[in-house]
């Protein structure tokens, strides 16, 4: 098997870049005090919205959540093992997926000036959001590790209750919620393996 320097020198960007976002990278479980900025936040969606989608929809949309009154709001719908460190994090990031994304279509697609047509049925709509957000949201979590940050993605939380709590005048669909911040004390649980390149990967 190829050693891990070997494939690290196989890639373009320098090893302590791969290893900040990728193999050191973790998913936090405690966060310290320290404040994230909303500069820092515009500075990661800034990566984020380069992130490629379907005929460029972008259907991604975000809840910034740092108050006392929006914490308590959301943590009364996370399930019991993410209350702690929902509640410890500095900012947590409602990720979700707007179906009512083909209306900024004339904007985002301009080439094509009757694409919105193309999503009349608002089933469709939704699965279409739903996997061109999810496709975002990987990048949202690369953009935090890139701002020099932890992130702590979840989907352990009431969806339902979360688009009543904070959505019922959107067409916003929660997806993933994601505290983000500094690591606290013992923030890291015990590292789990990974499948190796031939488990996963078929040539024809």
């Amino acid at each position: 098997m190829t050693s891990t320097a070997s494939l690290a020198d196989a890639l373009h960007v320098p090893q302590n870049v791969q290893d900040l976002l990728f193999r050191e990278a973790r998913t936090a479980n405690s966060f310290s005090d320290e404040a994230v900025s909303d500069e820092q936040l515009q500075a990661i969606y800034d990566l984020v919205k380069w992130a490629p989608t379907s005929m460029n929809t972008q259907p991604l949309r975000a809840l910034v959540v740092r108050t006392a009154e929006g914490r308590e709001r959301l943590l009364r719908h996370m399930s019991e093992g993410n209350r702690a460190k929902t509640a410890s994090a500095p900012v947590t990031v409602v990720l979700a997926a707007d179906t009512d994304f083909h209306e900024n279509l004339p904007k985002t697609f301009p080439h094509a000036p009757n694409a919105k047509d193309n999503f009349a049925d608002e089933a469709g709509r939704e699965g279409f959001a739903r996997l061109n957000s999810l496709l975002q949201v990987g990048y949202f979590i690369i953009g935090v590790r890139a701002a020099g940050l932890a992130a702590g993605p979840m989907t352990g939380f009431d969806n339902d209750g979360v688009d009543a709590e904070f959505f019922a005048d959107t067409k916003w669909k929660s997806l993933v919620v994601v505290n983000v911040g500094k690591p606290g004390d013992n923030p890291w649980y015990d590292r789990l393996p990974r499948l190796d390149y031939d488990e996963v990967v078929e040539t024809v």
